[in-house]
């Protein structure tokens, strides 16, 4: 297969270094150091267990034009940088491309072959002027759940921290030929890449976390294992996980673990920050809408009350618009 993975960060960069491995025809869409690296000496994998594998059969364009009408395009970026790179995206894109969405939070396609009283309604949290609904037709998009954890250690290198498994479902939860034909491709490239038969459901129970964990480390500065085992953290982790199960099961949704047993699981990452954290330190855009800004949308559209996820939300969008505005970054530092 052809694969195009838009975002050669940490995700797309395990995801096209292990495809391109096993054989399949790669290309990343990249920019500047990265797009550099990528060039001169492939994507560089660090295993878990200090190993390293290095993907040369690959290549790097900064102009999604470059590598033409792909099989399967792969959004790995964050779930805000969707709508800025669509214009360019329109150019990978035959009349079978599949678009696989790995983006954390509720995807904007969301209500889409929902069925029921809620189906064809807009997530405008996470797609406010309706452009990523229009600029990609619905029957392309296949949804995915990304669970491993990985960093860009430097231009073109990866490290592996754990995970191998990538969940796959078409947006009606039917399995049909060409999810399977991605399932096979990306298990041969050695992922675990199961094919779910409620693929909405999957998402709300990584997004419990990322709508909890996120924000409130993003406040605290705190890592996973220090907000379980907090007693006040973890009980206002409860009481958010326990708002966004009343909102998910309205819709539907099934939650198939329960509170404590998702806790234990973010307890058991350990000293992990979490990716709006690092967004802090660094400076970068918070990815709060797909994450906590469209469970409050849903919330509203369910009438649901969530006043512990509101508040949290409150803070947070916050603490995002003066960082934006000052153009600053918060890290915890040694008095």
């Amino acid at each position: 297969m052809k694969y195009t993975i838009v975002g050669a960060g940490a995700i797309g960069g395990y995801l096209g270094a292990k495809l391109a491995l096993a054989g399949e025809d790669v290309t990343f869409i990249a920019r500047n150091r990265n797009l550099a690296a990528i060039n001169a000496q492939g994507m560089t994998l660090v295993l878990p267990d200090g190993s390293r594998q290095q993907a040369k059969n690959v290549r790097a364009v900064q102009d999604p034009a470059e590598a033409g009408p792909q099989d399967v395009v792969m959004l790995t970026t964050k779930a805000h940088q969707v709508c800025e790179l669509l214009p360019g995206l329109r150019s990978l894109f035959g009349p079978e491309t599949m678009v696989v969405t790995m983006v954390n939070g509720l995807p904007w396609w969301y209500f889409e072959k929902l069925g029921g009283a809620y189906d064809g309604r807009q997530l405008t949290s996470v797609d406010p002027d309706g452009a990523l609904a229009a600029g990609i037709e619905v029957n392309r998009l296949i949804g995915s759940i990304v669970y491993p954890a990985a960093e860009l250690m430097e231009p073109g290198v990866v490290r592996v921290i754990e995970g191998n498994r990538f969940t796959l479902g078409e947006l009606d939860n039917q399995r049909t030929p060409r999810i399977e034909a991605l399932s096979k491709s990306m298990m041969a490239a050695g992922f675990k890449a199961p094919v779910s038969r409620d693929i909405r459901s999957e998402i709300w129970v990584k997004l419990w976390g990322n709508l909890t964990f996120n924000p409130v480390s993003a406040l605290s500065h705190a890592t996973l294992e220090d907000i379980c085992r907090y007693p006040l953290t973890r009980e206002l982790a409860a009481r958010m996980m326990g708002e966004a199960q009343a909102v998910g099961e309205k819709l539907g949704v099934a939650f198939k673990v329960s509170v404590d047993q998702r806790i234990a699981g973010a307890e058991a990452v350990g000293a992990h920050k979490t990716s709006m954290l690092q967004d802090v330190e660094h400076g970068r855009a918070l990815e709060l809408e797909a994450l906590v800004g469209s469970v409050v949308e849903l919330a509203r559209i369910t009438d649901t009350p969530t006043p512990t996820i509101d508040a949290i939300y409150a803070v947070t969008s916050l603490l995002s618009k003066t960082l934006t505005q000052q153009g600053g970054k918060l890290a915890m530092q040694k008095a």
